[in-house]
């Protein structure tokens, strides 16, 4: 396996040649283990607002949050190529805003690119980060930090106007200049079609099998997060259950004092116990 740094233009090249393996990661432990195993892109989520601090959804998260559990991801990633999710209203309210935040997750954090919800509307935005040099991953369907607007978390694109406003969304973002495109909560058929017509490749999270790759939330993959569970998840383990017996496990064994053993315990020589009258 390849130890060099994954670059945003060798993620471009794996369209139509190799899927892409994509997961969010929040601090550097599991960063390590996603890069060992040899995951592409690890995005550093604005889902930490629900799987990390305990939101309701990912509004509340702040730009500094979002950097701190960037840096942690940065330090565990040698290989994968880092993306920090720009949380709500840290690139909405101006050009100059965005770009100066944007900036912040590549020199402050050390990630490579940044992730940024919307479509048209966002495109010239967008267009002026990239400009600026920082690479950009768009992100349009269901976009969390427009949930409100969008009338809940639903899947977008089911009837025939707004499955062309996605199409359009799409290409703008592609003209724009991102390096990928995330499409959440898809039709898999629309997903396909949007796939088939941008030269850049499409990363799928309930948009089917046809996207050129597919991120997942790295706690709803171990099974960990229990609120809910979106149709899309496919948890490969229950850590949450193995969790919880390993933590009864201790619990029991502390309170009948069968841990520590002797075997987790270190000694005194016999010559200071000696000394100290013990």
């Amino acid at each position: 396996m390849a130890s060099s740094k994954i670059t945003v233009p060798e993620i471009i090249a794996k369209k139509d040649k190799e899927k892409i393996a994509a997961l969010t990661a929040y601090d550097v432990l599991w960063a390590r283990i996603l890069d060992e195993a040899g995951i592409d892109i690890i995005l550093v989520g604005d889902s930490a607002a629900m799987i990390v601090l305990g939101y309701e959804d990912t509004l509340p998260i702040t730009m500094e949050e979002m950097l701190l559990f960037s840096r942690a991801v940065a330090r565990g990633a040698k290989r994968a190529l880092v993306v920090g999710d720009m949380p709500f209203l840290s690139y909405q309210t101006s050009v100059s805003e965005a770009i100066k935040n944007a900036g912040r997750f590549l020199k402050e954090a050390g990630c490579q690119a940044v992730k940024i919800e919307g479509g048209q509307e966002i495109a010239e935005t967008i267009a002026a980060v990239v400009k600026a040099g920082i690479p950009v991953m768009g992100h349009i369907g269901l976009t969390p930090q427009r949930a409100h607007a969008l009338g809940g978390f639903k899947v977008q694109g089911k009837d025939v106007s707004s499955a062309r406003k996605l199409i359009e969304d799409a290409k703008a973002l592609e003209e724009a200049g991102v390096f990928s495109l995330v499409l959440e909560c898809v039709p898999k058929e629309l997903a396909a079609y949007i796939t088939r017509e941008i030269s850049i490749p499409t990363i799928g999270i309930g948009a089917g099998a046809q996207c050129d790759g597919q991120i997942l939330v790295l706690p709803d993959l171990l099974g960990l997060f229990e609120a809910f569970r979106p149709k899309f998840v496919k948890s490969y383990t229950n850590m949450a259950e193995t969790g919880r017996k390993a933590i009864l496990a201790y619990l029991e064994e502390v309170k009948n004092g069968l841990f520590p053993g002797e075997e987790h315990s270190f000694k005194l020589s016999d010559e200071v116990k000696k000394e100290l009258g013990l």
